[in-house]
């Protein structure tokens, strides 16, 4: 695990009894079923005492919703369920390291914990491009933990944009 201080944490060896691969599975569910959808492959879903409250996958082309990300249908999803803006004593699993869109979306629902499988070298703002989510100088700041399943959510997307390409 990595200091705090210095950004997320590390995900340890991937033991298969642990929370977060189980939730981190099931966002890759979502995600494969996004690949159906013509979608990029993303899955999030929203935990809660361990149950989920809430998922979703990329619905860009879907809703023609440049804001259409996962982690935002998830985060719609779960304040319509509690009737509440305010996602407290949640974690969020998402298979790709937040944007900022959706980081600023986290920081404004105060989800307390975020779970990333794959970085985004591109656009990722958890610790790729910057560092949202743990920002000091937010109201808000969320526990991090990146790299679960990191390896399985980084192929699907990889396997996604080579067919794009060929097609």
């Amino acid at each position: 695990m990595k200091d705090p201080a210095k950004g997320p944490a590390r995900h340890p060896a991937a033991d298969p009894a642990h929370a977060d691969v189980r939730w981190m599975r099931h966002a890759l569910e979502l995600a494969r079923a996004a690949v159906d959808e013509g979608e990029v492959p993303v899955g999030a879903v929203i935990v809660h005492r361990g149950a989920v409250v809430a998922e979703g996958f990329n619905r860009t082309f879907l809703d023609i919703d440049p804001t259409a990300h996962a982690e935002v249908v998830a985060l719609r999803r779960a304040a319509e369920r509690f009737g509440d803006h305010r996602l407290l004593d949640t974690t969020l699993y998402v298979t790709l390291e937040p944007c900022a869109m959706c980081a600023g979306a986290i920081v404004l629902a105060r989800v307390p914990r975020v779970v990333f499988g794959a970085t985004d070298p591109k656009a990722g703002m958890v610790e790729s491009l910057g560092t949202l989510l743990t920002d000091p100088r937010l109201n808000h700041r969320a526990e991090v933990t990146g790299g679960v399943l990191a390896d399985e959510s980084a192929d699907l997307l990889r396997s996604f944009f080579r067919s794009r390409r060929k097609g």
